[in-house]
């Protein structure tokens, strides 16, 4: 069975992908740095410690955690942009915070971000696309 929303989730994507042209790896980066910095920022912040270990990987699943606290959350983001420097097409994004409580954390557990992080960023994903063709336009 075929999900609709899918199929057309795909050639959006698709016809996006087109009119980025050659510069389809810039906006492929941006959009993955622009979803990671939405989750950051909507991560709660007690320590600092959860923003902190927003992780990226290239091709893996990046599974290790950071007692290091960022409140701001630079660590991360800085991370993210190094890793995905290395990012080449073909390969898979993985966006991951492997802390034990990060699964609680976005089903409610916080009164600071009770509709979670990555459930909010990825019903905006669209646009982060559309903001990172954009901006690419302008290189």
């Amino acid at each position: 069975m075929s999900d609709p929303d899918n199929s057309a989730f795909r050639r959006n994507f698709a016809k996006l992908i087109k009119r980025a042209g050659d510069k389809v790896e810039l906006v492929v980066r941006r959009t993955a740095l622009e979803l990671q910095t939405s989750m950051v920022q909507l991560s709660p912040v007690d320590t600092g410690r959860f923003r902190n270990n927003w992780n990226c990987g290239i091709g893996v699943v990046v599974q290790t955690t950071t007692e290091t606290t960022d409140r701001e959350g630079t660590g991360a983001l800085g991370r993210t942009a190094e890793a995905l420097g290395s990012w080449k097409p073909g390969q898979t994004i993985y966006l991951t915070n492997s802390l034990p409580y990060a699964k609680p954390l976005e089903y409610g557990h916080s009164s600071q971000a009770p509709s979670g992080m990555v459930r909010l960023t990825v019903t905006n994903y669209s646009l982060a696309l559309q903001r990172a063709l954009l901006s690419s336009k302008k290189v």
